[in-house]
């Protein structure tokens, strides 16, 4: 972390002439005698209102966790200010690499400094982290410097998609048809420019690997990726390698890097390419949305003005998620060669033929490194996935005009979006109340023929497991809490009816699966298992999804979740004035508080029996371990040798050399399972977020209140910085 961006920041306190008392309000004199010689500023008073004791708390908890955070030492940022994906190093989970990020930590970066410019009217930290976004995980013209080529009646030559990396790579085939982009001229003319404003996923923070930027060996952060290679395709399975192919690594000879993994073809060019998790960029634009709110309380609006432009502006980029992959016709889309490519031309009611309007797994795009060679790319994705959608974000890109984009029909699509999002939540909700899995424009990945009776969803094929399917990707309940927190707040600012329906059903299921044990300690759903599918989606007369079922196999006290499942609680309850709900958002915030606090953070410690795949060789008969074809050798920057013989480990060498090797390997050698603590970036900040939100919705009733940082605080000596009635984290 930068000095800039590790300084200590605080507002000045309001003065004490601004209110008529002439001793302090109740709920400070309690939070004096919590105290011995605190200063009065930590705990300001409100605009105009009265705080409660209970808001000054969960405002502090907040202060007490972003300061961790932000913290130098604890480690969760690069010198150049990254953050990481986690404090640790040895984890493997969609990042390889705890020192690797994700557009996902960035996301989670700016609502955290969202939520400080709220408690303390500094928007400084935001705008920076803002920039430090901008600077290193959105690619700079000079980093995608071909877009100038790109044709948007050709955005790309189609490759299907296959179950397993053995049935890589996958040939390209120009005689499937393709469709027309819509989106690439109007962006061109809103914007100046061919470039993409949006996130590449996945960044290299220290280099780890070696790879650079664009191949010079040195530079950090740099751009890597590794699932590549369907759905069954797993971390275990992925081959990591740079964004920008140069072919200084890879196969051998020099002339193919390792692009022949990947697609089959008869001649291969250097290039360029990134992916986008839609997810993420569209997290934040509803951080910024909220910046926004936050600072109009404040009489700051002028503070966040610009990032309000930046964020519409990555929105309207973020509408290449809508599309099929290869902007086929969507809908029925059965066989590649007989599915035609879209006109991308609106219809009578302004729907385009090759657009979903859904947030799908990822877009992408690229080209070639030669500013010469005249061509560049871009793909969406078939495959949506419930966890992905964000009303709120669509729902402030639609209808709040700072929001709206600049292009010529980007407010329109999004309102399309939130429509079309709203009912892919009501298609997709159980019996039970939790929510399935997804819809697919392209069955397997190739346009296959689904087995007769599969429900459609405008013409979309129902998939339980969009995406990946080791694990599956719908039986973490990760996502159902992390996808109806943005439900939550989009019934919280619009108090859609159809929001809370949903909302209602699962929240009382939620909630039912939780436990709250004498002990103080609490368990939420983890893994679940589903049946049958939802009924075909009629509009006019949504199905009851009686055979669509859900069970909760087990359960976790998972620090992270448990604080998205929190949050969405509080915004639901907020709204709904929901008691219950709300009782059990302050339950599960304070367990964790009380049970799981460190000095870096919140955490719990976890098995990681998935940890024996480190050294598995491929296994022809199940599909599991490294696959690389035969006859196939290469190098990777750390000088690892890639052939049929790899594992994860062998093509990661410098895990050997990792503080926690010993106790891996330990385990590999047939020791017991050990167990393993994390700091996750998001899974702080979401912890933080979750005591804020408290303070302000439900503790406070929704009374902004700005507080002096605690960095301003004095405290004698012999005394204790913990302003909570709860059991205070060892001091940092």
């Amino acid at each position: 972390m930068t000095s800039a961006t590790s300084r200590r920041r605080g507002a000045a306190p309001l003065s004490a002439t601004t209110t008529r008392r002439t001793r302090p309000p109740r709920w400070m004199r309690r939070a004096i005698a919590l105290t011995s010689t605190a200063s009065l500023a930590l705990f300001a008073y409100t605009l105009p209102g009265q705080a409660s004791a209970a808001d000054a708390e969960y405002a502090q908890r907040f202060l007490t966790q972003y300061h961790k955070i932000k913290n130098p030492a604890n480690g969760y940022f690069s010198p150049e200010g990254v953050p990481y994906h986690s404090v640790e190093t040895l984890i493997v989970e969609a990042p390889d690499h705890g020192h690797e990020t994700t557009s996902e930590a960035y996301s989670f970066w700016l609502w955290l400094e969202a939520q400080y410019g709220r408690a303390t009217g500094d928007w400084g930290p935001l705008k920076k982290a803002w920039a430090n976004m901008e600077q290193y995980i959105i690619p700079s013209p000079q980093d995608q410097p071909t877009n100038s080529f790109y044709n948007p009646g050709k955005p790309a030559t189609y490759a299907a998609e296959h179950p397993l990396p053995q049935h890589y790579p996958s040939p390209i085939d120009g005689s499937v048809p393709v469709g027309q982009d819509p989106l690439a001229n109007e962006l061109a003319a809103a914007y100046g420019t061919r470039d993409i404003y949006g996130m590449h996923w996945l960044l290299d923070v220290d280099n780890w690997y070696g790879y650079g930027r664009c191949g010079d060996g040195i530079t950090r952060p740099a751009y890597i990726n590794t699932f590549q290679r369907g759905s069954q395709e797993s971390v275990w399975e992925t081959v990591p390698h740079p964004s920008c192919e140069t072919f200084r690594w890879g196969r051998n000879g020099g002339s193919q890097g390792f692009l022949s993994l990947f697609t089959g073809d008869s001649n291969y060019t250097r290039q360029w390419r990134y992916t986008n998790a839609p997810d993420a960029d569209a997290r934040a634009v509803q951080a910024i949305y909220w910046a926004s709110v936050w600072a109009k309380e404040q009489g700051k609006s002028a503070e966040v003005a610009d990032l309000v432009k930046k964020a519409s502006k990555m929105g309207d980029y973020l509408r290449y998620a809508m599309f099929d992959k290869y902007f086929k016709k969507v809908g029925n889309c059965i066989d590649p060669r007989a599915c035609p490519g879209g006109s991308g031309t609106p219809d009578a009611r302004g729907l385009r033929d090759n657009q979903h309007y859904l947030m799908s797994w990822y877009y992408a795009w690229g080209g070639a490194t030669d500013t010469n060679a005249g061509w560049a790319w871009r793909i969406s994705s078939s495959h949506t996935h419930f966890g992905y959608q964000n009303p709120l974000a669509a729902w402030a890109l639609a209808t709040q005009p700072a929001f709206k984009p600049l292009s010529t029909t980007g407010a329109s699509d999004w309102a399309k979006s939130l429509q079309r999002q709203l009912e892919f939540y009501r298609w997709l909700q159980s019996a039970d109340g939790a929510i399935a899995g997804g819809a697919t424009n392209s069955y397997g990945g190739d346009h296959g023929t689904p087995p007769p009776g599969t429900a459609t969803f405008y013409g979309m094929f129902y998939d339980e497991k969009p995406v990946y399917h080791d694990p599956a990707s719908n039986t973490w309940f990760g996502f159902q809490a992390w996808s109806m927190q943005r439900v939550a707040e989009y019934y919280y600012v619009s108090g859609d009816a159809r929001a809370r329906a949903v909302l209602d059903n699962w929240v009382r299921w939620a909630s039912s699966h939780t436990q709250l044990n004498a002990d103080g300690t609490y368990l939420i759903p983890n893994t679940l298992k589903w049946s049958g599918q939802p009924d075909t989606w009629n509009a006019a007369a949504p199905g009851a999804n009686a055979g669509l079922r859900v069970e909760v196999v087990d359960t976790t006290n998972d620090v992270g979740i448990a604080a998205a499942f929190a949050r969405t609680l509080i915004y639901y309850g907020a709204k709904a004035n929901d008691s219950a709900a709300k009782k059990l958002a302050k339950e599960l915030l304070d367990r964790m508080w009380d049970q799981h606090q460190d000095a870096k953070g919140v955490a719990v410690s976890e098995e990681r029996k998935d940890y024996l795949r480190f050294d598995d060789r491929f296994d022809a008969a199940t599909g599991s371990g490294v696959y690389v074809p035969p006859g196939w050798t290469g190098t990777n920057a750390q000088g690892a040798t890639i052939d049929s013989n790899a594992t994860f480990l062998s093509i990661r060498p410098k895990y050997q050399e990792d503080p926690q090797w010993p106790k891996l390997k330990a385990y590999l050698d047939g020791g017991p399972s050990p167990r393993w603590t994390y700091h996750r970036f998001w899974a702080q900040a979401d912890i933080a977020l979750a005591m804020a939100d408290y303070a302000t919705l439900v503790a406070d009733s929704g009374t902004p209140s700005i507080v002096v940082d605690p960095a301003s605080v004095n405290v004698a000596e012999g005394g204790s910085w913990c302003r909570s009635t709860w059991r205070c984290p060892p001091q940092p």
